[in-house]
This record gives structure tokens, C-alpha cells and sequence, in this order.
């Protein structure tokens, strides 16, 4: 079998895959990569065993179909010191033996069976699909990921929750601390259903989505996904178990609004944080009506640090503690030029949006306060 394909495509193509194999696998064939060629397309593969991912790309020319499986380090290697041009693969399917001849050069290594590459099974009939815009779910996935936790006694934290009414999709992640919720009102389904994606798929997906748009169209049970995107499709386990009721700890009415600048905020906190307590990280904040001073300190190390900035508020005076690298996280993931953080009380968690939402969509952060002692 002998095909051409050039070394840019090849190589983007399989820097992504890598990301899907683990460097120690109970399946020695499952650190590398599958090759199948078919009618002047190849099909790359994946595979930790718990997560599949393929990509196809199309051949510059191909003389027949095969299989066979090359390892990871092999050809990720040979392909990273390549400059663009054009690649002929000569495989021998008997044998298993690959050349790949460049300009000036040529490499030769071996294969194995693609017959021992394990096979996905499909997806039962009883499934739910969903289809997003490639740009919003990537916008969103890009939203939430930062709050997931990393709990052992609570799985169901660890990943990104999607819950599918028949009025939006809300896409959540929390980890105690914060919460993201973002509400898709143009993907909804009369029959509500949900599922918990993992980080790993998740992650996966913000490498390969576009921001160009495209459908994305997930197929799941309650144990299996199958997403499909422009050039591939991701097929994974999902987290088993019943996610939290997140709007049950989201306030209802926080009387008060305060509205600023996200990056001179964002700026502001980054210079105060390296002077506040590595065990609590707690940043302090008294707004008044045109002012907010943001202050920390670390007692042990006789440390401080004090700024303010102007901003707009509506509501009582008030002094309210966060902790800062968490507060960082929450503004750095939303877009708008302003934010507008929605206050009760010192005891009660914090509500940031974006001044501006985006189209069809509705974004929402929270933040549990840190008390002072004060």
C-alpha cells in the first residue's frame, strides 16, 4: 500500500491525538497510534480506552486500503523535525514494515496488527442527541472548564455538567468554591436529559473545535458520548451519578451591584495577591459608592499591599473577603469589558455577569466569600 499526505496536516493531526494516549497503558498497542486508509482518506485513531478520538484528513494520492498501527513516540518524533512537504508512506500490510520517503530522506520502522487495535462498540438506540454551534460550545467549554474540581469522594464534581430543558442547555461546573453556569438558549430539547462530561474529553474538545462554526452533534446514554465534529469524532465514558442541584445555591436577588472594568480589576488583584496569606489567599474588598480598595495581607511575614479603583456602585457600604486567585479565574474567563459583581452580604456568596451578555446566552459566576476577622 503506498499514499501521500503532506507533513504539516499529518503532524497537527497527530500533536492533537497524542493528548488522548497515556504514558502507561494496560494495552502495550494503546500507545499507538491507527492508521486506516480507505478510499483516498485517512483515519487516525486514538485511545486510552476510555476515550477514543479520530481524525481523517484526505490523501494527495493513494493506490490502495489498509490498517496497521505505529507508535506514538515513533512517528510523532520523525514528524516534529519535519519542514512542510510531501510525505509517501510505503506500508507493507504482511510484514509490517513502513517507509515514509521525504525530500532528501527516508525513514523506515515497523507497524503492528491494527487486527489487535481494540474496536469501539456503538451506541444502543435508546440515545439522546444535541447539536451546538462549534464556536459556542467551544466558548463555553473554554467557560467552565477552570471550575471543575479534582474530588475523590465526589466524582461528579470532576467534570462539566450539561442539563438539556426544554427552554436552554445550561452548562455547569463547580468545585465548592465557585460555580459557572451559562445558559444556551438556542439548544433545548422538549425531553430534558443531562449528562456529566469528564475533564479529559472536555480538554480534548477545546483543542479541535473551531471557532468558525460548524455542528457539533453529541450522541449519549448514560454512560457513553459520541461527539462529532468537522473532521473527526470523540467517543468517551461519562461520569455516572446525579450532579448536584446548582441553582439551589445561586441567590436569588443580591441587592447589591457593583460595575467596573474587568482588566484594570484583573490588573489590580494580580498586584495584591503576592502579598497575601499562601494558606488562606484572602483578598479584602470595601466598596463604597464611587470606590473599591482592594487589600491583603500576610500577618506571619509582616507583608501588605492596598489599592483602589474607581467604580460604580449601588448598595450599602461593605467590607467582603475572596480568595483572589479563584476571583482571577472567574473574571479571565468572561469576555465583556465590564463586569458587574452582585453582592449581599459578607457572609453570602457573590454573583459576577458579565456587563454584557453574550447573544442567546446567559453567563453566570459564583463565588463563596471568605469571612474576615475584622
Amino acid at each position: 500500500m503506498r499514499f501521500t499526505l503532506s507533513s504539516s496536516t499529518l503532524s497537527s493531526k497527530l500533536t492533537i491525538l497524542s493528548k488522548v494516549i497515556m504514558s502507561k497503558n494496560s494495552m502495550p498497542i494503546l500507545e499507538g497510534f491507527l492508521f486506516d486508509v480507505k478510499d483516498g482518506q485517512l483515519t487516525l485513531t486514538a485511545s486510552d480506552s476510555e476515550n477514543v478520538m479520530r481524525s481523517t484528513c484526505e490523501l494527495t494520492e493513494s493506490d490502495g486500503n489498509g490498517s496497521f498501527v505505529v507508535s506514538s513516540s515513533t512517528i510523532l518524533d520523525a514528524m516534529r523535525e519535519l519542514p512542510e512537504q510531501p510525505l509517501i508512506f510505503e506500508v507493507d500490510t504482511m510484514e509490517y514494515t513502513v517507509k515514509v520517503y521525504y525530500q532528501n530522506g527516508m525513514y523506515n520502522f515497523t507497524a503492528q496488527n491494527a487486527e489487535e487495535y481494540p474496536q469501539t462498540q456503538p451506541l444502543p438506540n435508546d440515545v439522546a442527541t444535541i447539536t451546538f454551534d462549534s464556536g459556542a460550545l467551544l466558548s463555553n467549554i473554554n467557560r467552565t472548564l477552570f471550575a471543575t474540581a479534582t474530588e475523590t469522594l465526589r466524582p461528579v464534581m470532576n467534570g462539566i455538567y450539561f442539563d438539556i430543558t426544554p427552554e436552554y442547555t445550561a452548562i455547569v461546573a463547580s468545585d465548592g468554591c465557585k460555580l459557572v453556569r451559562n445558559r444556551i438558549f438556542t439548544v433545548k430539547n422538549e425531553n430534558p436529559a443531562s449528562f456529566i462530561l469528564p475533564k479529559k474529553p472536555a480538554t480534548l474538545l477545546k483543542n479541535v473545535l473551531s471557532k468558525d462554526g460548524g455542528d457539533v452533534v453529541i450522541q449519549f446514554n448514560d454512560r457513553n458520548a459520541v461527539i462529532s465534529f468537522s473532521d473527526g469524532v470523540l467517543i468517551c465514558r461519562l461520569i455516572e451519578g446525579r450532579y448536584p442541584n446548582y441553582n439551589s445555591v445561586i441567590p436569588k436577588e443580591n441587592p447589591n451591584h457593583l460595575r467596573i472594568d474587568r482588566k484594570t480589576f484583573v490588573s489590580a488583584l494580580r498586584r495584591v495577591m503576592p502579598f497575601a496569606s499562601e494558606s488562606s489567599e484572602l483578598v479584602k474588598f470595601k466598596v463604597d459608592a464611587t470606590q473599591v480598595e482592594i487589600s491583603s495581607e500576610d500577618i506571619d511575614f509582616a507583608t501588605s499591599a492596598k489599592e483602589s479603583l474607581n467604580c460604580d456602585y449601588d448598595g450599602i457600604p461593605m467590607a467582603i473577603g475572596f480568595k483572589g486567585p479563584a476571583l482571577t479565574e472567574i473574571l479571565n474567563s468572561i469576555d465583556s469589558e465590564e463586569v458587574i459583581i452582585e453582592l449581599a452580604d459578607p457572609s453570602r456568596a457573590g454573583v459576577v455577569v458579565p456587563a454584557e451578555q453574550p447573544e442567546q446566552e446567559e453567563v453566570l459566576m459564583l463565588i463563596m466569600p471568605t469571612l474576615l476577622n475584622d
